[in-house]
């Protein structure tokens, strides 16, 4: 088991990515808290986690500065240390840019950036007094490259991906590593209108070398990657997975 004995958080971990990686993360071994806005899809992701292994929930939002502390304690009040931070916890909600309101824009910023920015913040603290431990950040292709109706996504991913390397770049010295994944196109709740839709999927595949929709388990595999010593000389990476689609838009 490749995370045998260690603790990882995963922030929005209750569906879609963040559920697969803290699947994958249990069943190496892994103890896992995962945290989400709803309680009930937060009961519903530990009754399946646990039973492959060790899990714990934290009702909360990373944007939240109490929030992001209460997950950080009550993960260290279990299990005494987190080795793995995972800060999956995003939303995506394409807009126009001239019908694009401030409030969607700073509500974006607080939940992609600044909540990575806070529970980051506080993981890295814990892992600075065990001298180890690897960060995790979930960016985007659309943090690489734009794409039309989502200026505001676009941002935070782009600011996601500058914050990782300011932080691998800073918390090197303190054995802390810190990574971001940058996925493509994934089957979740979220793109299942699209993916569900034959005139819609048909052209977007086409921009995808290898022609497929990625899953969630295709991002789970990179996650356990960059969370185990198989990376250990690896920090400041924004790790693309997505089918090769970032390569053919450029």
């Amino acid at each position: 088991m490749r995370l045998a004995g260690k603790v990882a958080l995963v922030t929005g971990g209750t569906t879609g990515i963040g559920e697969a990686i803290a699947d994958r993360f249990v069943r190496e071994g892994a103890r896992v808290a995962v945290t989400g806005r709803d309680r009930t899809r937060l009961h519903q992701a530990l009754q399946r986690l646990n039973e492959n292994g060790e899990a714990i929930g934290v009702v909360g939002d990373v944007q939240y500065a109490a929030d992001a502390r209460r997950m950080a304690e009550e993960t260290l009040g279990r299990w005494g240390r987190i080795d793995v931070l995972v800060s999956n916890a995003g939303i995506c909600s394409p807009a126009p840019f001239l019908e694009l309101t401030e409030e969607e824009w700073d509500r974006h910023m607080a939940i992609n950036l600044k909540g990575t920015f806070l529970i980051g913040q506080l993981a890295a603290r814990e892992m600075a007094k065990q001298g180890s431990g690897s960060i995790i950040n979930m960016s985007s292709v659309n943090g690489l490259a734009a794409e039309a109706d989502q200026a505001h996504y676009n941002a935070t991913k782009g600011g996601i991906n500058l914050l990782t390397m300011s932080m691998a770049l800073e918390l090197a010295p303190l054995g802390i590593r810190v990574n971001a994944l940058c996925p493509g196109f994934i089957e979740t709740r979220l793109t299942k209108s699209l993916i569900d839709n034959p005139a819609a999927i048909g052209p977007y595949l086409r921009t995808i070398p290898m022609g497929r929709v990625g899953t969630p388990e295709d991002i789970a595999s990179a996650a356990l990657f960059l969370a185990s010593d198989d990376s250990v000389y690896m920090t400041g990476h924004c790790l693309v997975v997505d089918g090769g689609q970032l390569i053919k838009l450029s």
